[in-house]
């Protein structure tokens, strides 16, 4: 059992969610201030102490007191210990628990990487907020990378590959459809903005190892993943973009389990609202089946939002387990929303839960959570058990020391830059260029040689009758243009783009 809170007419009743049933997903919901992160944070305490591996992210910062242990100095010290004695949490104590901190940026944590292959066209597109036609360019171009082996690691790569993708349109739109200038010229603005966002550390290896996220210590506590995301939240769209391929590299990666009897992994997904916002139908439907099908991956998904109104209806449906802090109700549209969010409860005759939601404080909430047979439990006001680690972020010696301890540290602290797309097609169009330069020096050569023999004939006293002296120096004056013409254009870089026609293109059969 997940211990969160105590209920009833007292708060002596025990709240508990249902290990079995952890990875039927679930939401955690409330207006700013109103206690949601203590909520996450007492939910990953349970669960690692449970053996459960958790993954969220630190919009705040806030979450980093998990590696520390809460302390009797502490201002809430009291006001804690009596919130347990009313709930009937006899063994409360203070505890840290295994920690390994994550930074995209690798500022606060270890560097978090993938591989512009693995993210796909799909959530790229996303990511750089694409059109239909830009999305089918970037396809087209993940298409050719894969038939020429040609490994996409990181945004040089991609950005090298469609240069060349530009450059040889004519020939790939035969084959895969229009390839238009402005589309590329798109792109590569994009990728040029997602670089200035940092989008640049998140691609490169070594590229992250989904079992270091499935830990456990020596204590069989499992460990928690804490993402920093303060940063990160400045982008949110690369925010939204890296949890999702987060979530889908589990559904890809990890085999069925069929219903075990605890989780494999829980991932708690913070302003879930940035998911969904302006996301087109087909990523929306792509989070609702990995979403509906993780869960037999043994893996639990925890949306953390403001209102249950910023996740779709038909994801929404799948989240079993419910912790909702109080929502404002100022404006029509907001006791609309609560109005909503009430009727997906199930009633409890004690009580009305649109008005329970209004009125619960700071540390309470309406809760609900599965029962025998995953049929959801009656809505229960609950008042949220106090957190054991420390309240409130670790400073920054703490944070250095446990990463230091980390059981990766030195795993992906150092940028490996191995041979890929970016290395390969440059140096395929520096051997052209080379076969250009030569070409261009015999050119060069046998246009000496011609100037010194016709040089030769005048001065040998060669007599040439008038007629083939005429058409002569007409036939050596269209040929000096047409070299001249010919020299002029192979120095340029359609002229190496002649060559490397002539060479059969960058594109070499593997």
């Amino acid at each position: 059992m997940i211990f969160i809170g105590g209920g009833g007419e007292d708060y002596a009743v025990k709240q508990q969610m249902r290990l079995k049933y952890a990875n039927r997903h679930g939401l955690i919901a409330g207006a700013t201030g109103t206690g949601k992160t203590v909520t996450l944070q007492i939910m990953a305490e349970e669960l690692s102490a449970a053996g459960v591996p958790v993954i969220l992210s630190d919009v705040k910062g806030d979450l980093s007191g998990l590696a520390q242990a809460g302390s009797a100095e502490f201002k809430l010290h009291e006001a804690f210990h009596k919130r347990a004695g009313t709930i009937g949490f006899d063994d409360y104590a203070y505890a840290a628990f295994p920690v390994i901190f994550w930074d995209l940026f690798g500022e606060q944590g270890h560097p978090i990487r993938t591989t512009v292959s693995e993210m796909g066209p799909l959530l790229l597109s996303r990511l750089m907020d694409l059109s239909d036609a830009q999305e089918g360019v970037i396809n087209i171009a993940f298409r050719v990378a894969d038939e020429e082996g040609l490994p996409l690691l990181d945004l040089k790569d991609l950005q090298a590959l469609l240069l060349w993708t530009g450059q040889n349109r004519e020939q790939l739109s035969l084959r895969y459809g229009n390839i238009s200038v402005a589309s590329i010229g798109a792109i590569q603005r994009a990728l040029l903005v997602l670089e200035n966002q940092g989008g640049i550390n998140l691609f490169g290896e070594p590229a992250l190892d989904l079992s270091d996220l499935m830990r456990t210590d020596t204590d069989g506590r499992g460990v928690i993943s804490i993402l920093a995301a303060d940063k990160l939240m400045g982008s949110p769209r690369l925010y939204a973009t890296f949890l999702l391929w987060l979530l889908s590299e589990l559904f890809e990666e990890l085999p069925e389990v069929g219903d075990p009897d605890k989780p494999r992994l829980v991932f708690f997904f913070d302003e879930a609202h940035l998911l969904f916002d302006d996301a087109p139908k087909a990523l929306v439907d792509k989070v609702e089946q990995v979403a509906r099908l993780i869960r037999s991956k043994g893996v639990g998904v925890y949306f953390c939002t403001q209102n249950p109104a910023d996740v779709p209806e038909d994801v929404l449906g799948q989240l079993g387990n419910r912790v909702q802090h109080a929502l404002r109700a100022f404006t029509a549209r907001d006791r609309k929303e609560l109005r909503m969010a009430a009727q997906t409860y199930r009633d409890n005759p004690r009580f009305s839960t649109e008005d329970a939601i209004r009125e619960v404080g700071v540390g309470e909430a309406v809760t609900s959570f599965l029962e025998d047979k995953g049929a959801p439990g009656v809505v229960e006001r609950t008042l949220i058990r106090p957190p054991s680690s420390k309240l409130g972020p670790v400073d920054a010696a703490v944070r250095k020391a446990v990463s230091l301890a980390s059981p990766v540290a030195g795993k992906y602290d150092t940028l490996v830059d191995r041979v890929s797309a970016y290395e390969t097609l440059k140096a395929r169009a520096d051997a052209a260029a080379k076969a250009a330069a030569a070409a261009e020096a015999r050119e060069e050569e046998m246009s000496t040689a011609e100037r010194e023999f016709q040089a030769g004939r005048r001065y040998s006293g060669s007599r040439v009758s008038r007629s083939t002296s005429r058409k002569t120096r007409k036939d050596d004056s269209f040929g000096s243009a047409i070299s001249t013409a010919v020299i002029k254009e192979l120095k340029g870089t359609t002229g190496r783009r002649i060559v490397r026609g002539i060479l059969g293109g960058l594109f070499k059969s593997r």
